[in-house]
């Protein structure tokens, strides 16, 4: 069959250890068989990060903006043990993190439900999509050690000079501090972001912070969402039947697990980090979950919401094989190609996107999966395979259903 073509390019980010191998052996058996692929191609993987002073990163999400749809693979948010491990030149920064801040998107991600793969909390009937602020807090903080006794004040100087003081702590010992910011537009973009995606999907909108505790920082973000969603939205959301309502993190967890699932859950950005892992967790896997950023402007970046699977790579460097799960990395290609396809208005390309997911699911609901799948399965007699023996398999159906 002749290839699908496509006329624009997707911005593709590669990444590191696994996830960069999966990467390959998805694009080789499940992409460009069946896919004349076109891309602009940036290498995130940390030691070209580092060659270039992480300049790589920024030009990536420029290139975003550029193209509308980008798709990018896992990557390594450096720590100490990184920085000897890959000779670096400073502990860069999550690469995650700087793309959200250019793009200024919000992040929504959602659990792929497929059969025999039962979520851990009985009542979850439907996906619980998650929408993750792209902004600021701790993922733009600034810290530091306090060796002693002294005095800790936040300080703004306005351009005219005036200063405004707060005081921290007054330190009796060592310690530390951090400081953490966001800006009013960013969490406008947020909520607008949340309450579109809900009316394009029917869905209900709750949002969760602490303001109780935070009665500036956090309640600064909970009278923006209420003010943009009475000033905006409030007419929209009836009419779609459909609704947003506001409540404490804590009270949010707690009707979360008393929940059938089926809304989006608005958080803070950290909020939103730990959030995911723990609903993609609890519905069965973490390599079961699509992550996909949206700006303002409308662009798009696909991406699985899972790390780079290191442990893995390190049995893959020792010739070992390993059972990794690809499914999140390769509805983060299918996503952008879709996207690819619906704003270039390409049905071919479309239908492929939605053929290689049906693809996924069929063979994970025929008994054959990778091991993380299989020791929790309702699916008698599964069968464990290697990633490439489960890409194959993929594979093998893609191309009976093409």
């Amino acid at each position: 069959m002749a290839k699908i073509t496509m006329t624009t390019p997707l911005v593709e980010m590669d990444g590191d250890e696994m996830t960069r191998i999966l990467w390959r052996w998805i694009k080789d058996e499940l992409l460009l068989p069946f896919v004349d692929l076109k891309t602009e191609y940036y290498d995130l993987g940390l030691e070209y990060r580092n060659e270039t002073n992480d300049q790589v990163t920024v030009d990536s999400a420029e290139a975003t903006k550029k193209y509308g749809v980008a798709v990018k693979c896992a990557t390594i948010t450096p720590n100490a043990a990184r920085m000897t491990e890959y000779d670096l030149k400073e502990m860069w920064k999550s690469p995650n993190g700087t793309i959200r801040a250019i793009l200024d998107g919000t992040v929504f991600r959602a659990p792929i439900i497929v059969k025999g793969i039962e979520p851990y909390v009985k009542t979850w009937k439907k996906p619980i999509t998650i929408a993750r602020h792209a902004y600021g807090d701790v993922y733009k903080a600034s810290e530091m050690k306090v060796a002693g006794t002294g005095k800790a004040e936040l300080v703004f100087t306005a351009e005219d000079g005036t200063e405004t003081r707060e005081l921290i702590h007054n330190f009796k010992s060592a310690g530390v501090l951090q400081g953490q910011h966001n800006l009013e537009p960013s969490i406008e973009s947020f909520a607008r972001s949340c309450f579109n995606y809900a009316l394009d999907t029917k869905q209900d909108v709750w949002f969760a912070t602490k303001d109780t505790i935070s009665k500036k920082y956090d309640h600064t973000f909970k009278d923006i969402f209420q003010e943009i969603y009475d000033n905006e939205y409030d007419a929209k959301f009836k009419e779609a039947g459909i609704e947003y309502f506001y409540t404490l993190i804590d009270d949010a967890v707690a009707r979360v697990m008393r929940s059938e699932g089926g809304y989006i859950w608005a958080c803070k950005n950290y909020d939103g980090d730990v959030m995911s892992d723990m609903v993609a967790t609890a519905f069965g896997s973490l390599s079961m979950m699509t992550s996909v950023l949206v700006s303002p402007e409308g662009n798009y970046e696909y991406e699985a919401a899972h790390g780079t699977v290191q442990r893995h790579y390190y049995k893959h460097l020792k010739g070992e094989k390993t059972s990794t799960n690809p499914i999140a990395t390769i509805f983060a290609w299918s996503g952008a190609l879709r996207k690819r396809g619906e704003l270039d208005k390409l049905p071919e390309l479309m239908a492929f996107a939605d053929k290689l997911e049906a693809a996924c699911i069929k063979t994970i609901e025929d008994g054959e999966m990778t091991g993380d799948l299989a020791i929790i399965t309702t699916t008698p007699n599964p069968k464990t395979l290697t990633s490439e023996e489960f890409i194959k398999a993929i594979r093998k159906n893609l191309e009976a259903s093409l």
